[in-house]
Formats: C-alpha cells, structure tokens, sequence
C-alpha cells in the first residue's frame, strides 16, 4: 500500500514544482518606454511560489521515502 502512495506524492512533487516554478517566472513583469526600463514584481506570488516548491521538495522526499521503505 506504500508504493501507490509514493507514487502519487512523486506526481504531486512533479505537479506542485511546476507550479512554483510557473509562478515564479510570472511575478514580475518589465516595459521600456523611451529608453528607460521599468518593472514591477509581485512580491506575493514570488513567496506563493516558493511554499509551492518547498512544499514539492518535501512531498518528493516523502515519495521516494515511501517507495524505499519495506514493510
């Protein structure tokens, strides 16, 4: 019963860093009007994404950790 659950955590990890990482790259944004260059960043959605990728890393080690481990 632990490898379907790893598994499913493995995917969740997958699923969730994709998120983040998505996220991340969408938080800011920058347009240059006569030469200067101006931008903005969206400090929320950068810690959103970060939660998202912390909380990837440790379903990823709960996974594999499932996977591993014998009953």
């Amino acid at each position: 019963m632990k490898k379907p659950i790893g598994i499913v955590l493995i995917v969740l990890s997958i699923y969730l860093g994709y998120t983040g990482i998505s996220k991340f790259n969408n938080s800011g944004e920058s347009i240059e009007v006569i030469g200067i260059e101006i931008s903005a960043e969206d400090n929320q959605k950068k810690s959103t994404s970060f939660i998202y990728l912390g909380l990837a890393v440790v379903s990823f080690i709960g996974g594999v950790t499932m996977i591993k481990s014998k009953e």
